[in-house]
C-alpha cells in the first residue's frame, strides 16, 4: 500500500470528505459537485496549503485502494454509512459490488444498515439487487425482511434498473411477496424472536426513515424495521397484485399514526384509486367507531391537496363541506384537530371556517387549539375583529406552539398592533427549553422585527451548542446587515459545516455584496 493510498483509507475512514475528493485526484472528476454544492477544484483552491488542488490535478489514489485489513474502502464508507464518501469512490470508478468482511455483497451491508440513499447509489453504479447469494437469497430479499421501504424502493426502482415486473421470474417475484407478507402478518418483533430464539426484551425505538417514521427493533443480535406492510403494498403496487382498498386501510391503522411509513404508503395507494371507490370507502370511515380510522379518514381528505392529481380531483368543494359538518361534531380530540387541519389546507376557504375556530379557541386541549389560528385567518382578507380577540387570547395560551400559531398569524395582518406578537415570539426564542424554540427562531430571523431585543437574540443562538440555531442566528444578523455577521457564520462552523444548497448559507455572500465595496463587480 503507497502512502497515498493509505492516506485515502484514512480518510475514508474518518470521514474526511475533502481529503477523500483531493487523494482521489485525476481518477474523479475536478468539475465533481461535493456535499457542500461546489465543484470539488473549487474547495481545493478554497484550502490553501494542504496541495489538494495539485492532488485533485495530479495522478490519484486509485478508488479501489484496500485499507489495513485488506477490504477496499469502499467497504469502509459504506460501513461508515458516509453516502458522500460513497458516491465519490464509484465517481472515481470503484467497484460497486465488493464483498464485505463477512464475504456478501457491500449491497447487502448497506441494506442491513437502512443506508437507502448508499443502497441507491451502489445499484446506479451497477451492484445487482437480484444477485443470487450463497445462502439463495438476494439483497432484495434481505431487504424485504428487513422491513425498511426506503430500502426496497432503492433496490427495486434505482435509475436504469428493468421495471421489477419485468426484470424478476414469477417465482422471485412470488418469493419476494409471500416473505414479506409472513413478516407483516407475524410482526416483526415476534418473527424476529422466533428466528433468533432471544427471550430477553426487544430494544425498540422510532426512526425517521424518508420523512416517515418507523420503529427499529434489535433482539439477538440482529436488527429490522417494522416497516413490513408499507413493503408488501409497494411490492404489490410494483407486481400489478391488487390490494382490496379495506386492506390497505387496515394497514395504514395497525400503527395509527400519520407519520408512520404503513398509514403514508397506504394513504398515497389509495389516492390513486379514485376510480375504484377509494374516496367513498375512506369518507365512510368518518362514522366508525374506532377513533384511528376517522384519523386516517380526516388525514386522507388534507393529503388530497398535494397529490400529484389535486388539480383534476372533483371532490374539493363535496370534502370541505363534509369536513365543516364533521368539525362540528367530532367529540374526539385527537381526530377533531385532524378535521380542523384538513379543513385549513383545502385550497378554498369555507364559509364557515371561522364561526368553527371561534368555536374551538377554548377548547381543553392544546393539539385543537393548535389548529384554531389557521381557522381565524385567510390568506386573501383581513381579520375580523372577534377573530383578533381570540387571537390575542391564544397568544397568552399555556401551550408554547398555540401561543406561536397566534402569534404568526397575528403578525400576517398588517393592521395588527406588532409589538405584542413579537414579544411572543422573541420569548419563546429566548426559552431554552420551549420544543418551538427553532421554529420561532427562524421566524424572527426571517422577519422585520429590528429591535435591539431581536438581535441580541440572534447573537445569543451563537452561543448555543446547536449548529442550526447558529445557522438561524447568523441568517438573522446577515439579513440585518450586522458587522459581526462573517465571524458569526464561523461560529456555525465550528459545530460543522453548512451544507449546501441552503438560502441561509448564501446569506454571507450576499452580506459581502452588500457590506464591502471591493466584493462587487469583478467576476459578478
Amino acid at each position: 500500500m503507497t502512502d497515498r493510498d493509505a492516506r485515502l483509507a484514512a480518510a475514508v475512514r474518518a470521514g474526511d470528505l475533502r481529503e477523500v475528493h483531493a487523494l482521489l485526484g485525476a481518477g474523479a472528476d475536478p468539475g465533481t459537485v461535493g456535499d457542500d454544492g461546489l465543484p470539488v477544484l473549487c474547495t481545493a483552491v478554497a484550502a490553501p496549503g494542504q496541495g489538494m488542488a495539485e492532488a485533485l490535478l495530479g495522478a490519484g489514489a486509485p478508488p479501489d485502494t484496500v485499507d489495513a485489513r485488506g477490504l477496499p474502502v469502499l467497504c469502509t464508507a459504506v460501513a461508515a454509512g458516509n453516502t458522500e464518501a460513497v458516491r465519490a469512490l464509484l465517481r472515481a470508478g470503484a467497484a460497486p459490488d465488493p464483498a464485505d468482511g463477512s464475504g456478501f455483497p457491500v449491497l447487502c451491508t448497506a441494506g442491513a444498515a437502512f443506508e437507502h440513499r448508499i443502497v441507491e447509489a451502489l445499484v446506479e453504479a451497477g451492484a445487482d439487487p437480484d444477485r443470487v447469494l450463497p445462502d439463495g437469497t438476494t439483497p432484495l430479499l434481505r431487504a424485504v425482511e428487513g422491513g425498511s421501504a426506503a430500502t426496497v424502493t432503492a433496490l427495486l426502482w434505482s435509475r436504469d434498473l428493468q421495471d421489477p415486473a419485468l426484470r424478476l421470474p414469477e417465482q422471485e417475484r412470488e418469493r419476494l411477496l409471500a416473505t414479506a407478507r409472513h413478516w407483516y402478518e407475524a410482526g416483526a418483533e415476534a418473527e424476529l424472536r422466533r428466528r433468533t430464539g432471544a427471550k430477553s426484551p426487544a430494544n425498540t425505538r422510532t426512526v425517521d426513515e424518508e420523512w416517515c417514521d418507523v420503529e427499529q427493533i434489535t433482539l439477538g443480535g440482529r436488527t429490522v424495521r417494522a416497516g413490513h406492510g408499507a413493503v408488501l403494498t409497494d411490492l404489490e403496487a410494483a407486481f400489478g397484485v391488487p390490494t382490496p382498498l379495506t386492506e390497505l386501510v387496515a394497514r395504514a391503522v395497525r400503527h395509527p399514526d400519520p407519520r408512520h411509513v404503513d398509514w403514508v404508503e397506504s394513504r398515497f395507494r389509495l389516492g390513486g384509486r379514485l376510480d375504484e371507490g377509494a374516496r367513498e370507502l375512506v369518507t365512510a370511515l368518518r362514522h366508525h367507531p374506532s377513533a384511528d380510522h376517522r384519523r386516517f379518514a380526516a388525514d386522507w381528505l388534507r393529503a388530497c391537496q398535494f397529490y400529484p392529481n389535486a388539480a383534476t380531483y372533483p371532490h374539493h368543494e363535496d370534502d370541505r363541506g363534509l369536513l365543516a359538518a364533521w368539525a362540528e361534531t367530532e367529540t374526539d380530540a385527537v381526530v377533531l384537530a385532524e378535521v380542523l387541519w384538513a379543513l385549513t389546507e383545502q385550497v378554498e376557504e369555507h364559509p364557515r371556517l371561522e364561526a368553527i375556530g371561534l368555536r374551538y379557541a377554548d377548547h381543553p386541549d392544546p393539539r385543537v387549539r393548535r389548529r384554531v389560528p389557521d381557522c381565524l385567518w385567510w390568506s386573501d382578507r383581513p381579520l375580523t375583529a372577534e377573530a383578533a380577540r381570540a387571537l390575542r387570547t391564544l397568544a397568552h395560551d399555556a401551550d408554547d406552539e398555540v401561543r406561536l400559531e397566534a402569534a404568526l398569524t397575528l403578525l400576517g395582518d398588517e393592521r395588527e398592533i406588532r409589538d405584542g406578537p413579537r414579544a411572543v415570539l422573541r420569548d419563546l426564542v429566548r426559552d431554552p427549553h420551549s420544543p418551538v424554540r427553532g421554529g420561532a427562531a427562524e421566524f424572527l430571523a426571517d422577519s422585520d422585527d429590528r429591535t435591539p431585543d431581536a438581535t441580541e437574540l440572534l447573537l445569543s443562538l451563537l452561543d448555543t451548542d446547536d449548529r442550526l440555531l447558529r445557522l438561524v442566528g447568523a441568517y438573522g444578523l446577515a439579513r440585518r446587515d450586522h458587522p459581526y455577521t462573517p465571524r458569526a457564520y464561523v461560529r456555525v462552523e465550528e459545530l460543522g459545516p453548512i451544507h449546501r444548497p441552503d438560502h441561509r448559507a448564501n446569506a454571507l455572500a450576499d452580506w459581502h455584496r452588500r457590506n464591502e465595496p471591493s466584493s462587487r463587480g469583478g467576476n459578478g
